[in-house]
């Protein structure tokens, strides 16, 4: 999870102002999306759903791998839209729709978890998150205002330069 919002962070930033970039990149992120929860395995022939809310334990790969499994596609959303409160309501209705259809459909051979739901739904809320402070810290890198300004006391103009007049009104061209 942290890899997942390392790199996605690193990315997100580097695109930040290219908005079609960031789409595409959301659309990438729906293959392993779908790839890992809607392509058939071979397992049971019946649908059922598995209805639990219990914690479960960062010992195991499945917990990480489904606060993972939703960032990338919901950050660069998120990123892309700069609606944060949309993106984590679609990042949980996805979830849930995901966990319906593999309850649903027995030909998949998956089941539906309501502990997957809610690891996605906390993995979805991470990534809002951390969209939402990438987005605020670009902002204000922004529009803080950078000091350019220079000692010009002792630099002419090009009309002072052809007049010969310096810049307090004494002409320099050796007149008094």
């Amino acid at each position: 999870m942290l890899l997942a919002a390392v790199v996605c962070a690193g990315v997100g930033y580097l695109f930040l102002r290219r908005r079609p970039v960031l789409w595409a990149l959301a659309a990438v992120s729906t293959v392993p999306v779908v790839a890992l929860t809607l392509v058939p395995t071979a397992g049971r022939s019946f649908a059922f759903c598995v209805v639990q809310f219990s914690v479960p334990t960062l010992r195991t790969v499945e917990p990480l791998a489904n606060l993972a499994l939703l960032f990338p596609l919901v950050f660069f959303a998120t990123l892309a839209t700069r609606r944060p409160l949309l993106m984590v309501v679609a990042g949980v209705v996805l979830s849930a729709a995901i966990e319906v259809f593999q309850g649903l459909v027995p030909a998949l051979g998956r089941a539906c978890d309501t502990n997957d739901w809610a690891m996605n739904s906390v993995g979805t809320v991470v990534a809002v998150l951390v969209a939402s402070a990438l987005i605020a810290l670009a902002g204000r890198a922004l529009s803080t205002p950078v000091d350019n300004s220079v000692d010009d006391s002792n630099v002419r103009s090009p009309r002072e330069l052809s007049t010969g007049v310096d810049k307090v009104g004494d002409e320099s061209n050796g007149r008094s």
